[in-house]
């Protein structure tokens, strides 16, 4: 990144480290957290600062503004999508991040509050953890606002986490889920009220202190050794990519979002 796009960053993805648990924050709460490229970028700087840091032993991911978590990829950038190489690049941009979130080597926890949509459902997923307060929506509604497609690897991720069903429901209805059928879903781990919801996870943060580290990071990589024999090749879906993306469709829906212009699907 350049310096500004660092100082960029730096605004909208707020960090800190207390007690041995580092805080990730996600700061655009004028557009409810949404993310931008130098957003992710961000995200995957510190992990990999982090991995490699000794003195932390749990990361708690978190929204600024009480909200919302994450409310997917700022649409407007999608604007310059042009070539089909664009969309499969941007498909394999998350793949690679939300990628090394989920193999991150120490434990880490989603504070969830308001909107956990799109491209935040997708950090979320691969969380350890997720901890929510009565708040939170949590889906990939993209059938109603884009009429793009999530890559093979995200739609292995919701199926693992939500099973066959409930990702169809999340995918083609576009169906947003609410924090207690989240919870006996499986989803979610726990809720708590807004007011008490940063000092439990704090709690909980912190309580991975007194666990043994090799035990951790073991557990983690085997259960996600496991997960990744379930898993196809990441070009499986570059064909359905490519056609979502570059379609009239999601051409008009960018479009409506960035300049308030009208559109109808019309399937092309």
């Amino acid at each position: 990144m350049s310096n500004l796009d660092e100082s960029q960053a730096a605004q909208s993805v707020t960090f800190s480290v207390r007690n041995g648990v580092a805080w990730i924050g996600f700061n655009r709460p004028q557009s409810r957290n949404a993310m931008t490229w130098e957003m992710y970028d961000a995200l995957e700087k510190h992990c990999d600062q982090l991995a490699e840091d000794d003195t932390v032993y749990a990361v708690v991911l978190h929204g600024v503004g009480g909200e919302a978590f994450v409310a997917g990829t700022d649409i407007s950038q999608f604007s310059g999508f042009t070539q089909p190489e664009d969309a499969i690049a941007y498909e394999r941009r998350i793949d690679r991040v939300v990628g090394k979130l989920e193999t991150f080597p120490k434990p880490t926890l989603a504070l969830i509050e308001g909107a956990c949509v799109g491209g935040g459902a997708a950090l979320a997923l691969v969380c350890d953890f997720r901890y929510a307060t009565p708040t939170m929506k949590f889906g990939v509604p993209i059938a109603k606002t884009l009429g793009n497609t999530l890559s093979i690897n995200n739609v292995s991720r919701m199926i693992d986490m939500l099973g066959v069903a409930r990702t169809k429901e999340a995918l083609m209805m576009a169906r947003l889920f609410g924090a207690e059928e989240s919870q006996a879903a499986g989803l979610i781990n726990q809720l708590f009220d807004a007011d008490a919801i940063y000092a439990e996870v704090t709690a909980l943060a912190e309580a991975f202190a007194k666990r043994s580290p090799l035990t951790l990071q073991a557990s983690k990589a085997l259960i996600g050794r496991a997960l990744e024999q379930r898993r196809l090749p990441a070009d499986a879906s570059d064909d359905w990519v490519t056609i979502c993306y570059m379609s009239r469709d999601f051409a008009a829906a960018v479009d409506k979002f960035v300049n308030k212009t009208p559109f109808e699907w019309s399937g092309h």
